[in-house]
């Protein structure tokens, strides 16, 4: 596969990329759930990978334009999953962007994970979480997981090899019971850390470069600066790696 050797020179220099990583990347896919806050930077970064998923069923809100860096006022009341499909291949006409406008469902999941390497979880909603965890594990995709909250974030990839969302923290009881972002406020800069941190362990994963956040959970809170990494045990009680297939890029 030909490359762009001018427009991805930077990447290319890396001698942990290099042209056959650049390829590599070129050759990858992508799905990023939910074309909001975290969806916004994650894609954009990500706009040098192959082919990039959106899954979102989303209309842009006025709410959105403080975070949402992928929209403009001229876009409120329009489908957030084509137009971020027209922002990504404005930037790069190489890209080929996939998109899903229904969003991800228990009925839709397994279908449409299957056609994708890597998995970001830049949802709102812990059932759409709790949904992408788990099919990820029986497909063995890694799913790179994103949350923030007020003036903090927090960045893992649960995978086969790893713990996955239920060892962390069980459904409850009530699925209704469990808050989405529109529950709480969040600084406008936040996702878009957050998200670039998620567009870093992507392109970790697919390059096979570097040590992914398997297991870990890295924290920040700008209000203080403070950054922690905790250890995610698997869960012994968990069933998630009961049908887990091993996942290899």
């Amino acid at each position: 596969m030909e490359i762009d050797k001018e427009r991805y020179k930077r990447n290319i220099l890396l001698p942990e990329v290099g042209e056959e990583g650049q390829k590599k990347l070129a050759e990858s896919r992508v799905l990023v759930v939910g074309a909001g806050g975290l969806g916004s930077p994650v894609s954009l970064y990500l706009a040098g990978v192959g082919t990039i998923g959106i899954a979102d069923f989303d209309r842009v809100d006025v709410s959105n334009l403080q975070r949402q860096i992928l929209y403009r006022e001229q876009d409120i009341g329009k489908a957030k999953a084509e137009l971020a499909a027209e922002q990504l291949q404005s930037r790069n006409h190489s890209v080929q962007v996939e998109v899903y406008p229904e969003g991800i469902t228990a009925e839709n999941a397994e279908e449409i994970l299957a056609k994708f390497d890597v998995i970001v979880d830049a949802s709102d909603n812990f059932p759409t979480r709790y949904l992408l965890s788990d099919t990820c594990m029986k497909l063995g995709k890694p799913d790179v997981y994103g949350a923030i909250c007020e003036f903090a974030g927090q960045v893992t990839v649960f995978a086969s090899d790893g713990p996955c969302l239920r060892c962390l923290c069980p459904e409850a009881e009530d699925p209704s019971g469990n808050p989405n972002s529109a529950a709480y406020g969040v600084l406008g800069v936040i996702p878009g850390m957050i998200g670039c941190m998620q567009a870093a362990e992507v392109l970790k994963l697919l390059l096979g470069k570097g040590e992914a956040l398997i297991g870990k959970m890295l924290f920040i809170d700008v209000k203080t600066w403070s950054t922690d990494l905790i250890e995610i045990p698997v869960h012994p009680q968990c069933s998630c790696h009961a049908h887990t297939k091993v996942h290899r890029t």
